[in-house]
């Protein structure tokens, strides 16, 4: 029983600590005023250059981290480090030429039509080849759980940027880009290293092949498509909401501070639901293994029906846990405001457009919490198209909704497409994680 609980506490930790670098930056936001990779008194233009090159790394490499994540967990589970670390850098490598396609894509485009100045372009590229250096790098710690070492290198980033920008006086963008540079490449050496380490683990003599690459890319090909379509939904309703036309709109996208500074701060509710996710799907996956053993072969029905009850009470829970987790946000950022009126030039209730982006957001993000348990779930039950059908049209449903409401109303009405695409995706997962259970038996044995 102690160990029981030992090791649902080690996963609730695990999931929070994996959430911790978003408050830490957006907590050096409002003392510092910057970032790693954002400063609160940025251009409009920088701050557009500098969101686009954001989002583009988080979609690119979305997809790469979920192979990450899946092939490379798959093998250290077994002790086979080095299998491990060789598909790793696979994906890696591959991440990284996705990366320069992208790059030259968008320059190559550029040339053609003219979307964004030269200088522009390049702060779009340089940001976003950094991040995808790091995002990849992040996955990596995870699978070898080493969450921490990721949120102390986005302190050593931001204290490097502290002291280029404000003890140097360094341009705010060449400091923050040589930050990025050094923690990226901080963190490849990191993982060669952690690797390297984790190897010395491995049982002598064993050296098993990798599977070819083909058929190891169409194994995790689900998954990948999952990741991509995953963060394409978290920040569609940002594109949609810049680029809705106004009385001075320059280029196509046009970054949006008051729309943005809502969702950053909403984004905060998913740290404690992260955490709990973990324990409930830690805790599932034990009480199913068990009782493969507990029920007899006539008895599946019973089984079933005992884990859609479990379900259902675990469901309940996480959905508290994220309702409180947004209560607690509100109080807080209301006490800290209240408290320290000139923490930030740009406080989180003084606009209108702000404070309801905030308050439709985290009510989005509430569902959204559920809804990532329960894709978890569908993966461990190793049913990612399921996933992958819930997310596709929640996507569309963002879109839609956004784009038209944006158009008809005003461009922050966007936040609507992604509440209305967050409780499609609560729905249809919960939906899909019931058909798995109604027949839990099938799909173990297809599993197996």
């Amino acid at each position: 029983m102690a160990q029981t609980i030992s090791l649902l506490i080690r996963q609730f930790l695990r999931g929070v600590i994996f959430a911790i670098p978003m408050a830490i930056s957006v907590a050096s936001m409002l003392t510092l005023k910057y970032s790693l990779w954002s400063y609160e008194n940025l251009s409009v233009e920088l701050a557009t250059s500098i969101a686009i090159g954001t989002i583009l790394s988080f979609v690119t490499v979305g997809g790469f981290t979920q192979a990450i994540a899946r092939r490379g967990f798959f093998y250290i589970i077994q002790g086979y480090y080095n299998m491990a670390k060789r598909v790793t850098f696979h994906f890696i490598g591959l991440g990284f030429l996705c990366c320069l396609v992208i790059c030259a894509a968008i320059f190559l485009v550029n040339i053609v039509i003219h979307m964004f100045p030269y200088t522009m372009i390049a702060v779009i590229l340089l940001y976003f080849f950094f991040l995808n250096s790091i995002w990849l790098s992040v996955t990596v710690m995870y699978i070898l759980r080493k969450e921490l070492l990721f949120t102390g290198l986005i302190i050593l980033g931001i204290i490097i940027v502290f002291i280029l920008f404000s003890l140097l006086n360094i341009n705010i963008i060449v400091s923050q880009l040589i930050s990025l540079s050094l923690v990226s490449i901080a963190s490849m050496l990191l993982v060669m290293y952690l690797f390297k380490k984790a190897e010395l683990k491995e049982e002598k003599g064993l050296s098993p092949q990798l599977p070819k690459l083909s058929v190891t890319l169409f194994s995790i090909l689900p998954y990948f498509t999952y990741g991509t379509l995953y963060f394409a939904f978290l920040f569609v309703d940002r594109i949609i909401a810049w680029s809705r036309n106004s009385d001075f709109m320059p280029y196509l996208i046009w970054f949006r501070g008051e729309y943005e500074l809502g969702l950053d701060f909403a984004l905060l509710v998913l740290i404690l639901p992260m955490g709990i996710s973990e324990v409930v799907l830690t805790k599932l996956m034990m009480d199913i293994e068990i009782s493969q053993k507990a029920f007899w072969g006539d008895e599946t029905k019973s089984m079933n029906r005992h884990y859609l009850s479990v379900y259902a009470r675990r469901l309940g829970q996480s959905f508290l846990t994220a309702l409180v987790s947004a209560g607690i946000l509100c109080v807080f950022l209301r006490w800290l405001f209240d408290a320290f009126p000139t923490l930030s030039s740009k406080s989180l209730f003084e606009s209108s457009v702000t404070e309801t982006v905030f308050y439709i957001a985290l009510v989005a993000y509430v569902f959204v919490a559920v809804a990532l348990m329960n894709a978890v779930i569908l993966f461990s039950l190793s049913q990612p198209d399921f996933a992958i059908r819930a997310i596709w049209i929640s996507l569309l449903v963002n879109v839609i909704a956004g784009f038209l409401l944006s158009r008809w109303i005003d461009y922050y009405c966007a936040v609507l497409g992604l509440l209305a695409g967050s409780i499609v995706l609560l729905v249809l997962t919960t939906k899909q994680v019931i058909r798995v259970l109604k027949h839990l038996d099938y799909y173990l044995y297809a599993a197996s």
